[in-house]
């Protein structure tokens, strides 16, 4: 099958690279907009052939939107008109909204997915074919699909090595904000929370392994981020309280000298690993 790609950063380029890898588009096709993008992906040999979206239309069997999430919403209208067995799956990190509005007339065909994988890094140059390899992809709302999609999909992502979960998209926004979204809200807080100090380079000098670990998210896009906080504000919100509560418990432990339920809170953080 052909397989167009719309969007070839770290997301879309390194679908490509796992697609040519394991040999399982018979062309891959891709559309980017920006013209020193395009450059980027054509010396980097991403895809077959860089098209419109018309043409990416007309040629793909399958089209992967591997874009912001603001940013899938916007590429819907442009999608329909698309052939009934023609399939498109969207890759963003949010859910329930971007399900709610997909046009009733391509509703059949759009797989809502979110493969829980990434880094920091963005733009073409930072593909890698190995992204996907051994890691887990969450399809939601599938009884909204008819087979072929449902099929197509899950034989393109199994191809490459991920591990399939299927959830509904509310569940699925619930989950990811605590595992993903809340984590990078942290991060960013701890690198300003750094960056607030008056000498934030002496700080930095002395970071070692913890320090790099938790705030390496923290050099992640503030504009794709900035889309993911909004559209599932309302779980970060509650995740948020949450964190907060467990952060003022640990000041009145520390206040109060009480070292021993310290120690009781972190060995049950410590069970978290027995289950991950």
């Amino acid at each position: 099958m052909n397989i167009g790609i719309i969007g070839l950063g770290l997301m879309g380029g390194s679908i490509a690279k796992a697609l040519k890898k394991y040999n399982i588009a018979k062309k891959v096709y891709g559309y980017a907009h920006n013209e020193k993008t395009k450059k980027q992906i054509t010396e980097l040999a991403l895809v077959d052939d860089l098209l419109s979206i018309e043409e990416l239309k007309e040629k793909s069997d399958v089209i992967i939107l591997a874009i912001p999430v603001d940013s899938i919403i916007k590429m819907m209208p442009l999608l329909e008109g698309i052939s009934k067995n023609t399939t498109i799956i969207d890759m963003g990190s949010t859910k329930e909204i971007i399900t709610k509005n997909i046009p009733v007339s391509i509703r059949e065909n759009f797989v809502a997915a979110h493969p829980m994988t990434g880094n920091e890094k963005n733009g073409p140059s930072a593909a890698m074919h190995e992204l996907y390899e051994g890691k887990t992809i969450v399809f939601c709302d599938l009884e909204k699909n008819t087979n072929i999609h449902v099929n197509k999909a899950f034989k393109i992502f199994q191809a490459i090595g991920m591990r399939i979960i299927v959830m509904d998209a509310k569940e699925h926004d619930v989950h990811a904000c605590f595992m993903s979204h809340l984590p990078h809200l942290i991060s960013f807080s701890l690198a300003n929370t750094v960056m607030s100090k008056e000498d934030p380079k002496s700080i930095i000098a002395l970071a070692a392994g913890g320090f790099k670990d938790m705030s390496r998210i923290a050099k992640s896009s503030p504009d794709m981020w900035t889309d993911i906080f909004r559209q599932n504000k309302e779980n970060l919100l509650e995740s948020i309280d949450m964190f907060e509560l467990h952060m003022k418990k640990v000041k009145k432990m520390l206040e109060s000298d009480d070292y021993d339920e310290l120690k009781d809170w972190m060995k049950k953080a410590n069970t978290l690993h027995e289950i991950l």
